[in-house]
């Protein structure tokens, strides 16, 4: 894999890293997309991340404010600036739980579920940047390997 140019989203050359070029590629990778992910998203007034928040309340409907912190693995601080954020831009309100008073629910408002087709089609072209000239077969074996990644680091795997 080549490395970007400097200057152009390239992650400071480590020769430390070089135990774990895997683990360095997959840095590298990650600061790009997110950047090309902001680039995009940008567009319709969201900041990554944010997408993921309302295609999950999409998928969902209105949830607690906690439970929101607890599936995307924040504190409660970064989720309320997270939530304030989309609030202030008019895409979810927050309203007290009729079931328990002392709770907050999150949900999306017109303006938020208007972004839908936007965020789906954005979601599109990052994919399609993401996977540039590779063959199907490429991407289902770079799928594999990802799944297979994100479970090893999910049980905490790996020698010691």
């Amino acid at each position: 894999m080549t490395s970007p140019q400097p200057g152009r989203g390239a992650a400071p050359s480590a020769t430390a890293a070089g135990s774990g070029p895997i683990s360095n590629a997959l840095i590298r990778v990650t600061r790009l997309h997110v950047m090309q992910a902001r680039q995009l998203f940008r567009s319709v007034g969201l900041h990554p991340g944010h997408e993921l928040l309302l295609m999950h309340l999409w998928d969902t409907g209105p949830q607690r404010q906690a439970d929101l912190a607890e599936v995307f693995d924040t504190d409660s601080a970064a989720m309320t600036r997270t939530v304030q954020r989309l609030e202030r831009a008019g895409f979810v309100r927050r309203r007290r739980d009729p079931n328990d008073g002392r709770a907050t629910l999150v949900e999306t408002t017109p303006a938020g579920n208007g972004l839908r087709r936007s965020v789906e089609e954005l979601w599109a072209r990052l994919e399609a940047i993401t996977t540039g000239g590779m063959t199907p077969a490429q991407q289902k074996a770079l799928l594999d390997g990802l799944e297979q990644v994100e479970q090893n680091l999910a049980a905490g795997q790996g020698p010691q």
